[in-house]
């Protein structure tokens, strides 16, 4: 009887790997993964679009005036696809010669079909990449593996689309990685700013990560979607594409502006107020505006001096503010630690945030949790109306001129490797789901109408005043308000040093027994010892 073989069952992170190493050494870092991801949106939205088509054939029966009609389609967020676009053409394709050819055709296709996705998707990328059509052919064959009937997860596009992105910033240069933050972190922002309802602005907003979590903050706690918008901008073209792309193929709604552009010098949504932010800026931001430019701009109007040109720290902190709601908004980003206690035209306005109260809470993150750097950095979180109220059925407290700090660099044990290559790996801090819960409770009890829900915890967190941060000169550095315990203190030292003698006198006898016991040997088979 033949033996039978055990076949291995092939993991979504082998298919995953396999996509990415399909084109290694042929093209640039960044055209290789838009390509890798380009392709992963050509077979999601194949999906959705096969899976619309089979609805409307049951609804309509197999009438081309219905099939063919891109409204229909569009009407519940599927994108239409021409035959010519639809996975299963590329697929059948996949070993012409001129595939790359036919890909780039795709793309311009689904473009034109589709007016939300303008811009969104790389032209002529894969004639320009390099690649031969058996690596083409590879890459296809390896995205045709990620199939929903296969790996059955609540949401694979979501799981596919966070590992390419989090890869490819993890793999890339200082620049590259600012297009992503990290997942734990952003859940972070979510559930505490709360976003619930109205609309979620990021003005530098990346691949969209800070959007899709205030969507599963809403899933996450039975909220509706429909009472969501999103609206953002992001700089940089290629990220900018990234980030449509992202958002478009999980099916939510945006506003990114026509084209990519810088916030500040080209504000595309000037006149907007919002109820929540949710940003990660480029930490530290060098030649943000020119010597004499955006000097009249409103949203820098009104504060005793302008952001210094070689950071955009503060920049960043007045855009938003000028962006949120006077009544309710607030705001969680994320900026360097050197904005807690910078100096000059930055004192000034940190000063004047403090004394208008407008800072909430100071939120210090663990080390080494970013692509970009392993420096720790802060969550801050802005409120336009920190007085008494009631905000998503619960109780708040007045918390006028109060000011919350908290310090998890300690929180350094949850350590997440990613495979970059070949024997190369990162490894970085993430923040765990009870973590994260743990830094939302203490921050609800503080907020929270009962003030016996809080209490100060030495080394983790501190209520504070206007009138403390004043006296320390408007220093937002959580040491300077934390209770640190100096646990040299706690040791006996009289009764240490009593147990270390205590212990050398043990070990002194046991080394003279020892040489007593070896000397005697010795005299035993006739040998003296010098």
């Amino acid at each position: 009887m033949a033996k039978k073989i055990a076949v291995k069952e092939v993991t979504l992170e082998t298919v995953l790997w396999n996509c990415r190493v399909a084109l290694r050494g042929i093209g640039s870092a960044e055209k290789n993964r838009d390509a890798v991801i380009g392709l992963v949106f050509l077979k999601f939205a194949w999906e959705k679009f096969k899976r619309r088509r089979e609805e409307l054939i049951e609804q309509y029966g197999d009438i081309p005036i219905f099939l063919e009609k891109s409204s229909f389609y569009n009407a519940v967020n599927v994108f239409y696809l021409k035959e010519t676009a639809r996975w299963s053409y590329i697929v059948k394709h996949a070993g012409d010669n001129d595939i790359a050819v036919i890909i780039d055709q795709a793309m311009a296709d689904i473009e034109e079909s589709n007016p939300s996705l303008k811009g969104a998707l790389s032209q002529n990328l894969f004639v320009t990449l390099g690649a031969s059509k058996n690596a083409i052919k590879s890459l296809i064959d390896e995205v045709n593996n990620i199939d929903e009937s296969r790996f059955r997860e609540e949401d694979l596009i979501g799981r596919v689309y966070e590992y390419f992105l989090q890869i490819y910033a993890a793999a890339g240069t200082k620049e590259d990685g600012e297009f992503y933050t990290p997942a734990s972190v952003v859940k972070l922002i979510a559930e505490m700013i709360e976003p619930y309802s109205g609309i979620v602005y990021d003005p530098c907003c990346g691949s969209g990560g800070m959007f899709v979590q205030s969507l599963k903050f809403v899933d996450r706690h039975n909220g509706n979607r429909q009472n969501v918008s999103v609206i953002g901008q992001e700089s940089n073209p290629d990220t900018w594409r990234l980030c449509k792309m992202n958002l478009a193929i999980r099916g939510i709604s945006h506003n990114l502006g026509e084209k990519n552009a810088s916030t500040f010098t080209e504000d595309l949504h000037r006149d907007k107020k919002v109820d929540y932010i949710m940003a990660n800026p480029p930490f530290n931001l060098k030649g943000w505006r020119g010597e004499d430019e955006l000097k009249g701009d409103s949203r820098f109007q009104g504060w005793s001096d302008m952001p210094p040109v070689a950071n955009a720290n503060y920049a960043w902190i007045l855009h938003m503010i000028s962006k949120l709601d006077v009544n309710h908004g607030i705001a969680g980003f994320l900026l360097a630690n050197g904005a807690l206690n910078a100096d000059g035209a930055e004192y000034k306005i940190r000063k004047e945030l403090i004394e208008r109260d407008k800072v909430e809470a100071i939120i210090v993150l663990p080390r080494d949790m970013f692509y970009t750097t392993d420096i720790s950095v802060t969550m801050w979180i802005v409120n336009m109306n920190k007085g008494a109220q009631v905000v998503n059925g619960r109780q708040l407290r007045d918390r006028t001129n109060a000011v919350l700090f908290m310090d998890l660099r300690t929180w350094n044990e949850n350590i997440e490797e990613i495979v970059i290559d070949k024997g190369k790996r990162k490894k970085k801090t993430v923040l765990t789901d009870a973590q994260i819960a743990e830094v939302k409770r203490v921050y609800n009890n503080w907020q929270d109408v009962d003030v016996s829900l809080y209490q100060n915890v030495p080394e983790f967190c501190a209520s504070t005043t206007v009138d403390a941060i004043r006296a320390r000169d408007y220093s937002l550095a959580p040491s300077k308000y934390i209770e640190f315990i100096d646990h040299d203190l706690d040791i006996d030292y009289e009764k240490e040093m009593a147990r270390i003698q205590e212990e050398m006198r043990d070990i002194m006898k046991a080394e003279r027994q020892s040489q007593a016991m070896l000397e005697e040997a010795f005299r035993g088979i006739g040998y003296g010892i010098d």
